[in-house]
């Protein structure tokens, strides 16, 4: 009867520990989806102007903190200018595909089936953005951040995505020099980012390895933007 008991323990033991973990694994990962959507009009207006014009920003990079339960938080992003947010980055995929039907349909070429080609390449340009900063982070041997962290930054490429799609469909040829200029913006906006944010906590490891890695991830952007933007194949 004794066993019985004991081994009863246990198992209720290892499916709380187990319970825990999971948990902490999901804050771990995946933070608080609502703290990202915490936006006001004065945040969109102000975060669009640092995404698209970073080298306007006088202000600092770094996010601001709060202390929570005896430990530092971050603000939210309607509190904090340098918060990440899934608002602009969801809207801005949002856009991109009606920019994309629209550039389609006066190039004769839609159909829902180029459409939803260009929601696949679309997500999987945002997803593999995410993976190059969570590769970036780890090859440095520390530093982690939220996964939606590093999702709320990889989509604000689709603000710059947009402005490129719609010079295009708008200005003509004046799209390469559009779509060079965003890709340059969008550059210097993660090179900011990552290095007062996703890499503050490693950068003492191998400060040259450091530089290389950003100037890798602002380099990724000329390719990425000009496949994604380039709707009509032309």
């Amino acid at each position: 009867m004794a066993r019985k008991s004991l081994g009863q323990a246990r198992s209720t033991y290892k499916a709380m520990v187990n319970g825990w973990r999971y948990q902490y694994l999901i804050s771990k990962c995946f933070s608080d989806p609502q703290y990202y959507f915490q936006v006001n009009d004065h945040y969109v207006r102000n975060k669009l102007k640092i995404v698209l014009l970073p080298f306007l920003n006088r202000g600092h990079w770094t996010r601001i903190t709060e202390p929570v339960g005896g430990r530092l938080s971050y603000e939210p992003p309607i509190n904090d200018i340098n918060a990440p947010d899934l608002y602009i980055p969801c809207m801005a995929f949002a856009t991109y595909l009606v920019l994309a039907g629209i550039s389609l349909g006066l190039s004769g070429k839609f159909t829902p089936e180029a459409l939803n080609w260009k929601f696949v390449t679309g997500m999987m340009g945002w997803f593999s953005e995410v993976m190059l900063l969570k590769v970036s982070i780890l090859s440095l041997g520390g530093g982690e951040a939220p996964l939606l962290d590093m999702v709320a930054y990889a989509g604000y490429t689709f603000t710059g995505m947009c402005v490129a799609v719609l010079g295009k469909i708008t200005l003509g040829y004046t799209y390469y020099l559009i779509i060079l200029w965003t890709c340059l913006c969008m550059g210097i906006f993660f090179i900011k980012t990552m290095n007062r944010t996703l890499l503050s906590e490693v950068r003492r490891y191998d400060s040259s390895k450091h530089h290389y890695l950003l100037l890798c991830t602002a380099l990724t952007q000329f390719p990425l933007m000009f496949c994604l933007s380039n709707i009509s194949g032309t």
